[in-house]
């Protein structure tokens, strides 16, 4: 059940509105393995490994964030010279801005649910679908509230946020990160290189 802002209970999928909300409630939930990745907010990637990760272009990323759509939480750039760092969780709102762009969802909308995503709790983004009818995003946080936005005839598109999550962490596995504190480069573990290492012991 949530609370619907007018002081009436109301359960099914949540509208996202964009404004002053009433907070919506947290469910204390245990985020599915792999869907948080070890030390992952002491990691910072930059623009071309976030590009890589979220399937964008790097004038999508530049634009986004001189726009505040999507700015890069662990560093901005400070003027020429300045690299941008993106966080994990960055990389994957970047990437469902894509997949809602891409389908035709309004900017505003857009970032009232970037906005909506900074919020939540990890745990939270692990079970949460978006779906939207192409006028307004709604959050679903079990399948039966997907089912019945669907049947209602809203629900066109939808963005599972834990699946998202994980294509993002296993992309980022391949890339280049960098440590916050130090600055130090994380040489990602490319599969290929692997099977080249198996190859090379087995010759």
């Amino acid at each position: 059940m949530r609370n619907t802002g007018d002081g009436t209970a109301a359960g099914g999928p949540f509208p996202l509105h964009g404004g002053a909300a009433d907070p919506i409630p947290r469910h204390t939930v245990a985020a599915p393995a792999g869907t948080s990745p070890e030390g992952s907010d002491r990691i910072g990637y930059r623009g071309p490994t976030a590009c890589a990760a979220a399937g964008i272009t790097y004038r999508q990323l530049d634009y986004w964030a001189r726009t505040g759509l999507v700015e890069p939480s662990v560093r901005p750039a400070y003027g020429s010279g300045t690299q941008r760092l993106y966080s994990f969780r960055d990389v994957v709102v970047l990437k469902i801005v894509k997949r809602f762009l891409d389908t035709g969802v309004s900017l505003q909308n857009i970032r009232t649910a970037v906005q909506h995503l900074r919020e939540r709790e990890r745990a939270d983004l692990a079970q949460m679908t978006l779906m939207s009818d192409g006028a307004t995003v709604y959050e679903c946080s079990s399948p039966d509230e997907v089912v019945g936005l669907l049947q209602g005839g809203q629900g066109v598109f939808g963005i599972a946020v834990g699946v998202v999550w994980r294509d993002v962490e296993s992309a980022l596995a391949e890339l280049h990160g960098e440590r916050v504190d130090t600055g130090e480069t994380l040489v990602g573990h490319h599969p290929s290189d692997e099977l080249a290492r198996r190859r090379n012991r087995a010759g």
